[in-house]
Formats: C-alpha cells, structure tokens, sequence
C-alpha cells in the first residue's frame, strides 16, 4: 500500500510542478499563449512545446535519481533556472530580432530553434542531476 501512495504523491507532485513551470514560461512573454494557440499560431506552439517537453526531460530524470520528493523538487527547481538562463542567453545571442515578438508574429524558424535550445539544454543540465 506504501508503494502506491508514493506513486500517487509523486505524480501528483510532479504534475503540479510541471504546471508550475508551465505558468511561469507563459508569464515570461507579452502576449497570452494559449490565445496565440488558438489563432493558430504555430510559432508559439512550438515553442510552448518545446518548454513542456524540455521540463518533463528535467522533471523525470530528477524523479528517476531520487527517491525523495525534496530532492525531485529541488533539482527540478535547479533545471528549471538553467532552462529559464537558456531563454534569456538566447534572447541576448540574438540581438537582430526580439524572440516573443517573432514568436507572435508566427516565425516557425525561430520558434524551432528556441525549442531545440529548450530540449538540448534539458538533456544538457538532466546529465547533472544525481
């Protein structure tokens, strides 16, 4: 029985977080994503995607190396920082063109790129986790 309260636990605590990050990404663009969704705005699904994904990455890895919920917690809260740097390095690497703006107008170049800079950096910093 202890067994399936800490699988419900830790799903439950891995769904929150993840929806936690989730909320904090869309708070760092200007304009609504999921109003850009629904306009059909595949730049910003991409994107969006690529967060999603790239915390997941973070996200199992830390709940396969630790048997702890703090520690998922904390490590999670450690890749979602190096996730959230990799947004704002990007944006400073691209000094040509903002990236919520492209974002918005639908530039699937760059939302393509900025998802791939999700994803490797979550394979990146998961090999850190212990």
């Amino acid at each position: 029985m202890t067994v399936v309260v800490n699988l419900v636990v830790s799903v439950l605590v891995i769904i929150v977080l993840q929806l936690l990050g989730m909320l904090i990404f869309s708070w760092m663009t200007p304009f609504k994503d999921m109003e850009e969704l629904k306009k059909g705005n595949v730049a910003v699904g991409l994107a969006l995607g690529g967060k999603f994904l790239a915390t997941a990455i973070v996200l199992g890895v830390a709940a396969f190396t630790n048997t702890s919920i703090w520690f998922l917690a904390m490590w999670f809260a450690v890749g979602y920082v190096c996730l959230v740097a990799a947004y704002w390095i990007f944006e400073l690497v691209t000094p040509g063109f903002n990236i919520a703006d492209s974002l918005q107008k639908g530039n699937v170049a760059v939302a393509t790129l900025l998802c791939l800079v999700f994803i490797g950096t979550a394979f990146a910093v998961s090999s850190l986790i212990v």
